[in-house]
This record gives C-alpha cells, structure tokens and sequence, in this order.
C-alpha cells in the first residue's frame, strides 16, 4: 500500500517531504496547490509522513474517510495533472470549511 497525501496538504506548500523521500516518488509543479506522491514509485518507507508538518500523509489505508478521494486524486496527477487540479478545485468548492 502506497502513501497518498490529503487536503491537509493544500495551499501549504511546504516541501519537506519531497526533501527526505529516499526514492523521489513526491512531486509538485508551479500550478499545484499540493504535492503528490507517485503510487508505482513510492517504497511505503513512511518517511514522508513524519516530515510532514501539517499531517497530510497517510499510508493508504489509514486515510481518512473525508479525505479518501485524494488516492485517486494522487495517482491521477501522474496521468493527467489538468484533471488532478480540477479535483482539488471541486474538493475545496464541496468542502470550503476544509480549505
């Protein structure tokens, strides 16, 4: 199971986790509002989790029920960055006492 990182993550843009990921599987770009950790690549090491300063990276199984569409959204990123980033848009409009 793949680590996958939540809401909590958005408009933080702290990178911490992508300073201490051993195998690189954390990205973001300029457009992003969140970081992304890449499903196929990440080695589940959990060091991403402990570095994370506002609690945002959860193993897979462990992620919360009102932030559980973030796995897709996560593995989506690596396929199409456009409709990743239009989810997180339609997350925060559902949920603006989230954002």
């Amino acid at each position: 199971m793949t680590f996958v990182i939540a809401n909590a993550c958005i408009d933080v843009m702290d990178k911490s986790c992508i300073e201490v990921c051993p195998v690189d599987c954390i990205f973001i770009e300029d457009d992003d509002r969140m970081c992304y950790i890449e499903p196929n690549d990440c080695i589940d090491c959990g060091v991403c989790e402990s570095a994370c300063p506002v609690g945002a990276i959860f193993e897979g199984s462990a992620v919360p029920h009102e932030s559980a569409v973030f796995t897709e959204i996560n593995a989506l990123w690596f396929e199409d960055k456009d409709a990743a980033r239009a989810k997180i848009d339609s997350f925060l409009e559902s949920s603006p006492s989230i954002s």
